[in-house]
């Protein structure tokens, strides 16, 4: 009997588990929905907030297309994040335990026993036409949790503590302390600064702003983008005067120092206003949202780029890529054409010589990062562009940007030098009527591209240690050849003299093999033209092949601790900077002693 009594006990325990373990993972009971304070509560549903904390002003917040607002103690922009997520958690507030009516209902002075007559919060949740009422009461002995009363319901409830750190303890605790609606975009500015107005727009085909007013022009990119990432970023330091009749004038705000208006188009839709320094803030000045009352306290610092004058926001660069480069067009004494003829493969039309990408790549770099060092006029007159030689008849120079091989209708950019100045040059564009200034250092720069030969491959010629068979020195009249034997085997021809390094002749030998220009800079030239003279160092290598290749050199250039060089590729004489690295060697291994017969 006991033993069958036993298996009986065994299997409802099993049944009673296997049943629990079903309902647990298949029922459709949700027990936090069941013992929620709120339990047919939505948070997403809420259209209003109103909160009364002990000792205080009430606060009430209004949900208005989407976003918060605060309507007391006053009307102010809400943190709109923050009140979602105390309703989100309300939502979820589960409470400990429950005190019935009959539990508290003996007491007569429950009310005051429980807090409920002064309560730290009175809280009403408004959604359409439904509401629930909330009173928070004291906490309970330990202090962790605490009593709640909803009203309709019998008797009071306790939950835990945590949810109240959520709920407004002052007038300012829910205001939105950012100064621009977070996520919102602008393509439309307007700042005031003082007596002078300037308007931004940006083009909504390329991203880029335009200033529209005091004049049309470029505007600087980058400074309007970090000015407006750091306008979303800052935080208003604190709430100073929320009195409508407050005197503006005091605070420097009637007129404002600086007003900004950002918007979409014509349609401006948020205000800044900054009036003074505060005399006990260092740092700080007193600011308005523009539609609101109040005043507060901001970061003097984070408006430092919107102070500027109106050339402050014009585009520095001279020009800027809205394509790839397919031509480049330069004009002047000795003209040429630039053109690409693959994805990184370049030409110049009518020339046979290769062209080095890189060089191509440099000279677009330069002229990218041109940047005006004075804005000279405006509005130029045709006399205006004669006096700065920046007419048909008069321009010096000319660079043209073509986004396809033979289309000008596809230019880029057009820039036009004029006339020279003591520190620069004056500049200007085809399709604006300013006139610019290029600093000197910029004008050097462009000078360099003067002519087609500069943009030759610099590699000039390409073979290995190994086929080389010997190399002649020629120097002041002096003749000394060297044989390679082999790997790190040289020695001294019949007729030649002196002490050799072998290991160091062949580091020599593989560096003038792979022989690169560090620059180019003379094409055809002839005589002594560069400091050529025939004492000087003249180097002729031989492959085993049969093919010589010859470099003699011309003037040291001390301060770059190498020379000139000179080769001649097909039939025409160039002179190029020799490679430091490699002249060293030169210098070290490859030269004739003067002491040696």
């Amino acid at each position: 009997m006991k033993s069958r009594s036993t298996v009986i006990w065994f299997l409802t325990a099993a049944i009673l588990f296997a049943a629990i373990w079903f309902w647990q993972r298949h029922g459709v009971f949700d027990p936090a929905a069941a013992n929620s304070l709120l339990p047919d509560f939505q948070a997403d549903a809420v259209t209003g907030v109103q909160i009364i904390p002990a000792g205080t002003l009430e606060i009430d917040a209004e949900l208005t297309n989407g976003v918060w607002q605060l309507e007391k103690p006053n009307p102010y922009p809400a943190q709109t994040s923050a009140i979602q997520y105390f309703l989100s958690r309300l939502e979820k507030l589960v409470p400990a335990t429950r005190l019935t009516a009959t539990e508290i209902g003996g007491d007569k002075n429950a009310d005051a026993e429980y807090g409920f007559q002064n309560p730290q919060y009175a809280i009403v949740v408004s959604s359409g036409d439904r509401q629930w009422q909330l009173r928070v009461g004291k906490r309970t002995a330990p202090g962790d949790q605490v009593f709640v009363r909803l009203a309709g319901a019998d008797g009071a409830f306790v939950t835990d503590t945590d949810w109240l750190q959520l709920l407004p303890h002052d007038a300012t605790a829910w205001r939105d302390t950012s100064l621009v609606a977070s996520g919102q975009d602008f393509n439309a500015i307007e700042i005031t600064n003082g007596l002078k107005a300037i308007e931004l727009l940006r083009d909504p085909t390329n991203h880029l702003w335009r200033m529209t007013r005091p004049l049309t022009a470029r505007a600087d990119n980058d400074r309007i983008i970090t000015s407006l990432e750091q306008l979303r970023s800052t935080q208003v330091n604190g709430f100073v005067n929320d009195d409508p009749k407050a005197d503006l004038t005091g605070y420097g705000l009637q007129p404002a120092g600086l007003s900004l208006w950002l918007g979409d188009g014509t349609n401006l839709t948020a205000g800044i206003q900054l009036g003074k320094p505060i005399p006990d803030g260092p740092g700080l000045v007193y600011a308005r949202r523009a539609g609101w009352n109040s005043i507060v306290s901001v970061p003097n610092d984070s408006f430092s780029t919107w102070r500027g004058a109106v050339n402050d926001f014009r585009d520095p660069h001279l020009l800027e890529l809205t394509a790839p480069v397919a031509q480049l067009n330069v004009g002047g004494p000795t003209p040429f054409t630039l053109q690409r003829t693959g994805s990184n493969t370049w030409k110049v039309a009518g020339e046979t010589f290769p062209v080095d990408p890189d060089s191509v790549d440099d000279c677009i770099r330069i002229l990218t990062g041109l940047r005006v060092a004075e804005f000279v006029k405006d509005n130029n007159t045709a006399t205006d562009l004669q006096g700065f030689g920046l007419d048909d008849a008069t321009a010096t120079n000319q660079i043209t940007l073509l986004a396809a091989v033979g289309n000008t209708n596809s230019t880029i950019a057009q820039i036009r030098f004029g006339q020279t100045e003591t520190n620069g040059i004056y500049v200007k564009r085809a399709d604006e009527n300013s006139v610019y200034a290029l600093s000197r250092s910029d004008f050097n720069q462009i000078r360099l591209l003067e002519n087609a030969w500069v943009f030759r491959d610099r590699q000039i010629w390409n073979f290995s240690e190994t086929n080389v068979a010997q190399i002649t020195l020629r120097q002041n009249g002096k003749i000394r050849t060297l044989q390679r034997l082999g790997a790190n085997l040289w020695n001294l021809a019949e007729g030649s003299q002196g002490m050799i390094n072998p290991p160091a002749l062949e580091e020599t030998a593989h560096r003038l093999g792979q022989l690169t220009a560090l620059g180019w800079m003379g094409r055809k030239v002839t005589g002594s033209e560069g400091g050529f003279n025939p004492g000087n160092l003249q180097i002729t290598i031989e492959l085993k092949s049969g093919e010589k290749y010859s470099v003699a050199f011309g003037t040291e250039l001390p301060q770059a601790n190498t020379a000139l060089a000179a080769v001649t590729l097909s039939d025409e004489r160039w002179v190029f900077v020799f490679p430091p690295v490699v002249y060293q060697f030169v210098s070290t291994y490859l030269t004739i002693p003067a002491d040696v017969p």
